[in-house]
């Protein structure tokens, strides 16, 4: 039955196609023997499984792990997960554009199949970097088998093995230090669980607030393009994420980043506080993977920036910089205050400015 005669809104991605599109695309991985993969797959779900006791340990946040798998995926398998994710999120999109437009028959269906080819070379080039996910929007819908559910844990098996050979790191060493960044994730969102609802909440927001009106769009594309040549003069940083939002989505694009920073530099701290007991080459690993973030050749430099990248790269050292800035002040259980609510997560400006958060919520 097609999207008209069943009288739901069209897809704004043909994300069937978008896969398709991104397993054409896809790098090869590591050639392996079957023995190998076998092999990594079996120490990544139990280096997961221990992590898990290791972040509770010295975070002192308490997690239901069963609530969340873990998955191990191949780079089809991570493109298939993401695809998922993504119609999931954009869907009140898809609805908001309907009710407006009343978009259907032939220019949706070109449409979502041009928007489709794009994502799935995004999807495609995405695949080969991400070394594991945490994906707290899992399932799209809820399962009456399992209605505790609050997540999964993705981690891509060949880009680990990839990544641990380019490096010429201890693959034990490697693969446990990927799973607790990874696994600190999975227990910041089952320990935390108002945290998925009220990101799920802000990225509504976020997609609510889009502008449809033909003439906005117009003037922010014209106040696009000036601050595009503003960056490649070098005056200032932009990436396709920045470009059409309206001052509305800014501000909840701002919370996000804060939130997001708080996650991956929470993460880092605890995969750099727990390394050295249980990982004898952590020092080694975190020199070389550090340089490597950094580097690429000018071409994925330029799509790194583009894409936002560069900016994720920045969550990881602002964030670990603000967690280690406050636990230095108040300890890890003053630390620990930033999981009460939504009213107690950093914001953007705190994020650089550590104190003021201190000040906020210690007084």
């Amino acid at each position: 039955m097609s999207t008209a005669e069943s009288g739901t809104a069209p897809e704004m991605v043909d994300w069937q196609l978008a896969t398709g599109v991104a397993r054409k695309l896809l790098r090869p991985g590591p050639v392996v023997s079957r023995a190998d993969a076998d092999k990594v797959v079996a120490e990544l779900r139990q280096f997961a499984a221990d992590s898990e006791q290791h972040v509770r340990e010295f975070t002192g946040l308490q997690a239901t792990s069963a609530t969340a798998p873990v998955v191990i995926v191949d780079r089809a398998g991570w493109v298939q997960a993401n695809a998922d994710g993504f119609r999931t999120v954009l869907r009140p999109l898809a609805d908001k554009l309907q009710e407006k437009t009343g978009a259907s028959g032939l220019s949706s269906a070109v449409s979502s199949r041009v928007t489709a080819i794009e994502a799935g070379a995004l999807l495609a080039f995405m695949s080969s970097r991400v070394l594991g996910q945490f994906d707290p929007f899992y399932p799209a819908e809820p399962d009456p088998a399992r209605p505790d559910l609050t997540g999964r844990l993705l981690l891509v098996a060949p880009n680990v093995m990839h990544v641990e050979s380019e490096l010429g790191v201890v693959p034990r060493d490697f693969r446990l230090w990927v799973c607790l960044h990874e696994e600190t994730h999975r227990v910041q969102f089952t320990a935390v669980p108002w945290l998925r609802d009220h990101l799920r909440a802000e990225i509504g927001l976020f997609l609510d607030q889009a502008e449809l009106d033909a003439s906005a769009y117009a003037a922010m594309f014209r106040e696009a393009v000036q601050r595009l040549s503003r960056s490649v003069r070098g005056e200032a940083e932009l990436s396709l994420m920045d470009l059409m939002q309206s001052p509305e989505q800014r501000a909840v694009l701002d919370r996000l980043t804060a939130v997001m920073s708080l996650l991956e530099g929470h993460a880092d701290f605890v995969m750099d506080g727990v390394g050295p007991s249980v990982i004898p080459t952590v020092d080694a690993i975190r020199s070389k993977f550090t340089s490597r973030r950094q580097g690429g050749n000018p071409v994925d430099q330029l799509l790194k920036k583009l894409l936002g990248l560069d900016a994720k790269l920045k969550q990881y050292k602002d964030g670990a910089a603000f967690v280690r800035r406050v636990v230095e002040q108040v300890g890890m259980e003053g630390f620990n205050r930033v999981w009460t609510g939504p009213n107690t997560l950093p914001t953007k400006h705190e994020i650089a400015n550590p104190d003021a958060w201190v000040t906020r919520l210690h007084g």
